[in-house]
């Protein structure tokens, strides 16, 4: 409730923070960026950029990150900035558009005690503003607990206290569980946190959780916080702006094409200049071209019959490398999914704007790098027919290996199924593709696998590019198209079905990033 009023799933990701328990920050990054590109997401457009650089520096000055400002945010693998500058850039993500409220689960997990300190007398300050705090926290430090104005302990699900802290929760604890070692006993812990954490755990431990809810519910203390309640909700007036925040039904406040702008100009860029992104998505592809360039050297100059097997081979070989190469895409996906997940219940953008801004990012190091590559092939190997056919069909396909690998990086719960699941689905592919087995010789129970390829429909369109003109016999007196059955097929028409699944599969992409949830916030 907030108001007195159920709020809106809307309403939640747009005008409240949440701070995570483990951060998701953009490693490539600086601090600067990271809380600009929350700004230009989550800041309606009619506010300037003058406007949310201003407030980022606000931002940067209120919690103590000037220091780091212009250092990249790092990973396990390149160190940039320490834990808490990491938990606080965290905590200023969620400050961008001033929330009603601020939520944190565990803010000081894994942080030594002087920066936990550090980091929540900077949540404490925040209160100055009007903002409403709630944090889950378990093991806080005495300089920490006393920062609370207020708590609430739960034991399995069950409220066991909610009231004052510090002093007056030691003296509910004692009066209402009489025989418990009195705090400041000799042998008893002199930390008050220590002290109720430990009463209550053992309490939990010993099944005794139902008997300390019981004992808060039938409280002279519950019926105070009631009364509390009932007579502060009677006396606030909602005022009309919070009304209408709570009615709001729209979760993000930018549109689509601000969102796919904005994801691109602060992520892509720095994707492009960095080995780690780009070497998976072109050295092994590179390689193999140099292969198929030195294997097959001039092989298109001979039509002989015995070498236009040789050909077609090749030709399989460069119609399965997209299929297979797809596999160096499923890691993005999987490895940002708490990064989406947190970006997506933030209401900065809707699954769909994520979707086309990584595949426009992905499309344009796939363009590039497919025509320098049937460069390579098509002409050290003298191929005959049309080379923009050669080039636009592994093209083609490379992005519907895309989205094939976005398919299943969102389907599959980690990497270890990803992985095993991509390169099976492929190999899966090979067999109905016309090489290994002739379409005209599968079984009638596996005929229709050959129309839902789409490895079959690219090495159809290069096997006509190829031999279309030509009158090479290889087997039976049987002239090569007529062998598989591809004479008299349309070599454009196949480059069509093959972009109708680059649309299948970008629809299946996205149901699958909407609706299929690995984790829970």
């Amino acid at each position: 409730m907030y108001a007195g009023r159920k709020p809106t799933q809307a309403f939640l990701r747009r005008y409240t923070g949440y701070v995570e328990q483990f951060d998701t920050l953009l490693d490539n990054l600086t601090v600067e960026e990271m809380l600009m590109y929350t700004a230009e997401l989550k800041c309606p457009l009619s506010e300037s950029l003058a406007s949310k650089r201003e407030k980022v520096a606000s931002i940067i000055d209120q919690l103590a990150l000037g220091g780091c400002r212009g250092v990249r945010i790092g990973n396990t693998l390149n160190r940039g900035i320490s834990g808490g500058q990491c938990k606080r850039t965290n905590i200023g993500i969620a400050l961008v558009t001033n929330p009603r409220v601020l939520f944190l689960d565990e803010p000081t997990s894994g942080l030594d005690s002087f920066t936990a300190n550090e980091v929540m007398v900077v949540i404490k300050m925040l209160l100055k503003t009007g903002m409403t705090i709630c944090a889950t926290i378990h093991s806080p430090t005495p300089s920490c607990f006393k920062l609370f104005d207020c708590m609430m302990i739960l034991l399995r699900g069950k409220v066991v206290y909610a009231g004052p802290n510090g002093l007056r929760a030691v003296q509910y604890f004692e009066a209402t569980n009489p025989g418990v070692p009195c705090f400041g006993q000799p042998g008893v812990a002199d930390n008050q946190a220590e002290w109720i954490v430990d009463l209550t755990t053992k309490a939990e431990r010993a099944g005794h959780a139902d008997d300390f809810a019981a004992r808060y519910a039938a409280s002279e203390l519950r019926v105070a916080n009631d009364a509390m309640l009932e007579s502060d909700m009677a006396e606030r007036q909602v005022s009309p702006q919070i009304l209408k925040e709570l009615q709001t039904r729209h979760a993000t406040v930018t549109p689509f094409y601000w969102g796919v702008k904005t994801i691109l100009k602060y992520r892509m860029w720095r994707d492009f200049r960095d080995p780690a992104y780009l070497g998976p998505r072109v050295l092994d592809k590179l390689a193999v071209a140099l292969l198929l360039m030195t294997l097959y050297w001039h092989i298109g100059k001979s039509n002989f019959g015995p070498n236009a097997v040789n050909i077609g081979a090749a030709l399989f070989m460069w119609t399965i490398l997209p299929g297979f190469a797809a596999a160096a895409y499923t890691p993005t996906l999987v490895q940002e999914r708490p990064l989406f997940y947190r970006e997506r219940s933030d209401g900065l953008y809707m699954p769909l704007t994520y979707l086309v801004a990584k595949v426009l990012e992905e499309v344009i190091v796939a363009l590039v790098q497919s025509l320098v590559m049937s460069c390579i092939v098509f002409f050290p190997l003298e191929l005959s027919g049309s080379w923009v056919l050669f080039w636009l069909t592994y093209f083609i396909t490379t992005v519907v290996g895309i989205l094939l690998a976005y398919i299943i990086a969102a389907l599959s719960p980690n990497m270890d199924v990803a992985n095993g699941a991509l390169p099976g689905f492929v190999v899966i592919q090979l067999f109905f593709v016309g090489l290994l087995i002739r379409p005209q010789d599968q079984p009638d129970y596996w005929h229709w696998y050959q129309y839902i390829d789409f490895l079959h429909y690219p090495w159809v369109a290069q096997m006509v590019n190829q031999f279309e003109h030509t009158q090479i016999y290889i087997f039976l007196n049987l002239e090569i198209l007529e062998f598989y059955g591809l004479r008299g097929k349309n070599k454009w028409a196949f480059v069509g079905y093959e972009a109708i699944f680059v649309v299948v599969f970008f629809l299946l992409a996205w149901l699958a990033l909407s609706f299929v949830r690995h984790q829970k916030r």
